[in-house]
């Protein structure tokens, strides 16, 4: 008979708000009521913990950090407490455990040791963003993030628009927030002016903006997205059937 613990994947709130507006009051009772996490930045997930009305204090919790500097050798000593009998909680820093997050191999270690693995309702800005785009929802391929110098970053570009051009799906990818406005000055450069870019920036927080609209659209507008979480799509409606069942009405 297994005696393990459970792991919960809990999501956390994208920005600084409270958890009741995006976190379920569900999750939020389970976070209640662990003692023990692994969490992506102890500071962060202390401060998550606080607001989602943890009574225990400080001293009678315990937090083990995961984060994309792992030790794999680390991932068995995380997961031993479960493994007699306590539930214990996966916390990404910012939205869903897993997704564009290293805790993925907690997760599988969980899998390969019997130990039941419960994921929780929240945000993810990746979802929330593809919701929000009004592209090809049907098929989509998520990419996390393209290559820091130039001309890869340029190669990679024109990669996603073909492959959005040839497929229809949806290419979506993310960048490290101060670097948003570069890489989105080279989408503008060198995407094609009827591909169709979306930004989705600070979703979930009172400096949410999301736009949507095509390169050609992009060139002839002002943006700051500068150190602003944000998700980037793009999209071509051609050879698409989703497009195809979209009608042009006039206002």
């Amino acid at each position: 008979m297994n005696n393990a613990g459970t792991l919960y994947l809990i999501p956390t709130p994208i920005g600084d708000i409270a958890a009741e507006q995006t976190i379920p009051l569900q999750t939020l009772e389970i976070v209640r009521k662990l003692d023990y996490f692994i969490v992506e930045n102890i500071r962060t997930a202390r401060r998550f913990i606080s607001k989602a009305g943890v009574l225990k204090t400080i001293d009678e919790l315990e937090f083990v950090v995961h984060d994309k500097h792992y030790d794999p050798h680390d991932i068995g000593l995380m997961l031993k407490p479960l493994l007699k009998g306590k539930d214990g909680g996966l916390l990404s820093e910012a939205g869903t455990p897993c997704v564009a997050d290293p805790g993925g191999v907690v997760v599988a270690q969980a899998h390969e040791w019997g130990i039941k693995v419960v994921p929780l309702s929240g945000p993810n800005a990746i979802i929330l963003a593809l919701m929000a785009s009004g592209f090809n929802g049907q098929a989509f391929r998520f990419y996390g993030y393209l290559p820091i110098q130039e001309n890869d970053c340029v190669q990679s570009i024109k990669s996603l628009e073909q492959q959005a051009f040839s497929t229809g799906e949806t290419q979506i990818f993310i960048e490290t927030p101060f670097r948003n406005n570069t890489l989105i000055e080279r989408i503008i450069k060198h995407g094609h002016p009827d591909t169709f870019l979306c930004v989705a920036a600070g979703i979930s927080t009172p400096d949410e903006k999301i736009i949507s609209m095509p390169i050609g659209q992009w060139r002839t507008m002002a943006f700051d997205f500068h150190k602003i979480p944000a998700v980037m799509l793009i999209w071509s409606a051609n050879k698409n059937v989703f497009q195809n069942k979209r009608k042009k009405y006039k206002r």
